[in-house]
């Protein structure tokens, strides 16, 4: 490194750089000025604060010492007490800073080197840092790349002013790049790292799908045309949900285009992943139906809760509905968010006549009556003994051949029963040694004392300590397959919310944690009585 330049040649030197690197000129002044600060620092002191300074229009290089006035001096290199300070200036006080200028130094061959090495790591920095500012800004685009080479699967892009990896998972399968071949993919993150900003690509990301379809329906770039959901698999089928704001636009057309020339611009640029563009709906029922298209749906019943659907299709609906090895309800499932349950309607006429059999049975032994009247029960769509126990007197009346009295006589036995019931369980609870404390947290009823109890949680911190996953269960791989396992009340109808909540409450009454919520509540609660 030629430390022995004139100004003029320094400043060369910088713009040089600058523009090599497309860096900013002050950054590559500001190394020099670091690389130089260090060499004095060798001369005069490594303990020295010394300043360097370089005029951005002569390359006049001005060197200064920074001596900071303390109470108390530890390092005389840098520091001066206030006594000191006052005989150089009278108006100096604790925290002045005196600058005295030093005479140039000349590098020699290591304080050369040493610059030179602070210089190319100031450069890199910066160099660095202005790669992530700019490819950080287009996260969600599409950007074209050469192949540089392939490692271990992985496919190294060049992007111009910087390297994409795809990773091997983020690959369609079965597509093969060879260095040199011109690449589209998806950006979707950008991180800061040491050896520099990782841009991370993929084309078999959901939105890859979503922004070619940008590029080649107008309708979408310009916003009259939304895309609501997608949903892939990647090389074989996708989903696409679309939704027009023009009333005279028709989203669905729009994205297949003359005699499908859009859709087909896509579809080869995905490696021939089959694309079923579907009108999005607000109504969710319509919705999944679309989205089960090409197959036939003759009803679906809704869960909202658990957003679970039930969709049943005619018999030879079937295999349509689910796919090849699940596919289309797989995507359908993803593209709608909700959990898709299918069956025939020979499957569902089955499950309601077992249903109906198995209510009808239940009133008939706990309500001890004949079995028309268990069916008649069943057939008006009463579910549950809580049902016919706690109903309106009037909903039961209104039954065919049921008067005043056999209709207080079943809400009696019914009631009679629970109770019975009721008592049953407390006693298992009491025999189970089940603490009475553990009763009284919200949501818990006798029937889960008793399961809980017959699972080895007895008292509240026993609740306390629970997971969620042990109450209501969780799903696994097996050899390949997805296995249910139960939860300690898996079987009494629990949500996964509801589980949490009771959890929670349980580590409130135990004192591990703080009533958070409950505190912030009360304040809003004064507040309206207050107005």
């Amino acid at each position: 490194m030629a430390i022995s330049a004139n100004r003029l040649e320094l400043l060369q030197i910088a713009d040089a750089v600058a523009r090599e690197k497309l860096i900013d000129r002050s950054i590559v002044l500001g190394a020099l000025e670091d690389a130089y600060a260090r060499a004095a620092r060798q001369r005069y002191g490594a303990e020295t604060d010394i300043k360097a300074e370089i005029s951005p229009k002569t390359g006049e290089i001005r060197l200064t010492r920074l001596m900071h006035v303390v109470e108390n001096v530890e390092n005389p290199s840098r520091e001066l007490d206030l006594a000191t300070a006052k005989r150089r200036d009278p108006a100096a006080e604790i925290g002045s800073i005196f600058a005295d200028t030093l005479p140039p130094v000349d590098f020699g061959r290591i304080s050369a080197q040493s610059a030179k090495q602070v210089i190319v790591q100031k450069v890199r920095e910066a160099e660095r840092d202005k790669q992530f500012d700019e490819f950080k800004d287009r996260v969600g685009d599409i950007l074209n790349g050469v192949v540089k080479r392939v490692e271990y699967g992985n496919v190294i892009i060049d992007l111009g002013k910087g390297e994409g990896i795809i990773r091997r998972d983020e690959l369609i399968p079965r597509e093969v790049f060879r260095p040199g071949d011109r690449i589209r993919a998806y950006l979707y993150d950008v991180r800061r790292e040491t050896r520099g900003p990782q841009i991370f690509l993929s084309r078999t990301h959901p939105m890859f799908m979503a922004r070619l379809f940008g590029q080649e329906v107008p309708e979408i770039y310009d916003g009259i045309i939304e895309i609501k959901a997608v949903a892939r698999d990647p090389g074989s089928r996708a989903k696409i949900a679309v939704i027009s704001r023009d009333s005279s636009i028709d989203p669905v057309g729009a994205c297949v285009g003359m005699r499908g020339s859009r859709v087909q611009a896509v579809v080869q640029e995905l490696q021939g992943e089959r694309v079923d563009i579907i009108p999005w709906s607000d109504n969710v029922a319509t919705f999944i139906v679309n989205a089960l298209q090409p197959a036939e749906v003759a009803k679906v019943v809704l869960d909202e809760e658990s957003e679970r659907i039930e969709v049943v299709v005619p018999d030879d609906q079937l295999s349509l509905a689910i796919g090849r090895r699940g596919q289309n309800v797989r995507l359908a499932s993803q593209l709608t968010g909700w959990s898709i349950d299918i069956l025939t309607e020979a499957e569902e006429s089955e499950r309601r006549q077992k249903e109906f059999v198995e209510r009808s049975k239940l009133f008939c032994e706990a309500l001890n009556v004949d079995e028309m009247v268990g069916q008649l029960l069943a057939s008006e769509g009463f579910a549950t003994i809580e049902e016919i126990a706690y109903v309106d007197r009037s909903d039961v009346l209104s039954i065919e051949g049921f008067d005043e009295d056999t209709a207080d006589e079943l809400q009696r036995r019914a009631q009679t029963f629970l109770a019975e019931q009721e008592a049953a369980r407390q006693a298992r609870r009491k025999e189970l040694g089940v603490a009475d404390e553990l009763g009284t947290v919200p949501g818990v009823t006798s029937a889960m004392l008793v399961a809980f109890g017959e699972n080895d949680v007895k008292t509240v911190e026993d609740l306390a300590g629970c997971a969620t996953d042990d109450l209501v269960g969780w799903t696994e791989k097996k050899g390949g397959e997805t296995v249910r396992v139960p939860g300690f009340i898996s079987d009494l109808g629990v949500s996964r919310d509801d589980a949490e909540a009771m959890i929670m409450a349980a580590r409130v009454a135990a004192g591990w944690v703080e009533p958070q919520a409950e505190a912030e509540e009360e304040p809003a609660g004064e507040a309206e009585e207050t107005a």
